[in-house]
């Protein structure tokens, strides 16, 4: 199959999933006021949705090759268009775990997927970091109209009129199953003489290597403060800016419209600029909005508010912060696969799915509790310490890559 056929299924399947995946905020704050759970136990949602990704991307990862990762994206299609109309018809608080889990072994499939695919398209880092980046921003593009969709199908007259939206949803990856079904892509060889037993040895034979152990430590601290800020923003809005339930959900589009805008511009800045400078400046920016824009935002004395007309203007700006963290995830993923021999990818693949959804989990499960703990005015700026971490792991990575160590 040609190389911009197989984009547009990269394309097209992960713009599904970040609609579906990245909507646990948003049921988030629908759990706490129609099934009357607290913050914290609404946070669980998030590890209903990463630990399914992560278990089974360990499992599966050196499978998929074999299988071939059309019908590993088909299945994960599937799967996931029966648990949105679950989702309708169960409207409850187990059904909302159920819908996730399903989601998140079923993103599993798609990503390694994508991810794998990414490497057969692509001939060199620059060319690796360009379409990384691409994808992921379509990504975000994809969590942005979540935003949107989500209050399109709410009715402040009637509590479970939101729950509309699955059925729109359901259609959405049924469309994506019969159009990935008539494409082809042909399956990948596979290396001679292996089996899954060597596979998921290889995989653990990776975690050894310092430079596997400097990445997945960068991916678990940059998904930590992504996940948990995007999962909490709409909590956020609600509690702390008094927003409206639907501005609260709408606001949060400015992270997803940062996000994805600022991985759109990384793959191209990335041309011209080597990643550790981009990721330097990024982080560096991201943490000064939050130690100096956040404090404003919190400090904002306002009533409650029905229209973003009425939102003063600083409280748009702290979600500017994911024009900056943006690029970090793509450029990391990029940096490491490219180091890699491509018979490798999956088997890496593997484990950056499981430690950015162990990232993501904790994060918000954190935030979490410090929305419970602390107050939903203080929990953001705990993100400064991974962040400060992060920082330090983009200089020891530049080293260990600077010396071909795989």
């Amino acid at each position: 199959m040609k190389k911009a056929g197989i984009t547009a299924v990269l394309y097209l399947n992960y713009f599904v999933f970040a609609i579906l995946l990245n909507s646990v905020g948003i049921v988030i704050l629908k759990a706490q006021k129609n099934y009357g759970v607290n913050e914290l136990q609404a946070s669980i949602l998030e590890a209903f949705k990463d630990l399914p990704i992560a278990i089974v991307s360990f499992l599966i990862a050196s499978f998929l090759p074999r299988i071939g990762y059309k019908k590993a994206m088909l299945i994960g299609l599937g799967l996931v268009t029966f648990a949105c109309i679950a989702m309708y018809y169960g409207n409850s608080f187990n059904y909302a775990k159920l819908l996730f889990a399903t989601v998140g072994v079923s993103f599993a499939l798609i990503k390694v997927s994508v991810y794998s695919l990414i490497g057969t398209v692509t001939n060199n880092q620059k060319e690796h970091n360009a379409l990384m980046s691409s994808v992921e921003g379509v990504f975000m593009i994809g969590i942005a109209l979540a935003y949107f969709l989500f209050p399109a199908f709410n009715n402040d007259t009637n509590p479970d009129s939101w729950l509309n939206v699955y059925w729109f949803l359901a259609l959405l990856t049924l469309l994506s199953f019969g159009f990935l079904f008539f494409i082809k892509i042909e399956k990948p060889v596979e290396i001679p003489g292996a089996n899954l037993a060597d596979d998921f040895v290889q995989m653990i034979k990776l975690m050894a290597k310092s430079l596997v152990i400097v990445f997945v430590v960068s991916a678990f601290l940059f998904v930590m403060i992504e996940q948990g800020i995007m999962s909490w923003l709409p909590t956020f809005n609600d509690k702390v800016l008094h927003l409206s339930e639907n501005n609260s959900i709408m606001m949060a589009s400015i992270l997803a419209i940062s996000l994805a805008i600022g991985r759109i511009l990384a793959g191209e800045i990335t041309k011209k600029i080597n990643w550790i400078w981009v990721l330097s400046f990024c982080i560096i920016c991201a943490m000064l909005i939050v130690i100096f824009v956040l404090p404003k935002a919190v400090g904002l004395e306002v009533k409650t508010i029905h229209s973003f007309s009425e939102i003063p203007l600083i409280g748009f700006t702290f979600p500017l912060v994911g024009l900056f963290i943006a690029p970090i995830y793509p450029l990391l993923n990029s940096v490491i696969l490219s180091a890699l021999p491509k018979k490798l990818h999956s088997s890496m693949t593997g484990l950056i799915v499981v430690f950015s959804a162990l990232g993501g989990t904790i994060g918000s499960r954190i935030i979490g509790w410090l929305f419970q703990n602390q107050g939903p005015q203080n929990a953001f700026y705990y993100t400064l310490i991974p962040m400060t971490l992060l920082l330090v792991s983009f200089f020891i990575l530049k080293k260990i890559t600077a010396k071909n160590e795989i």
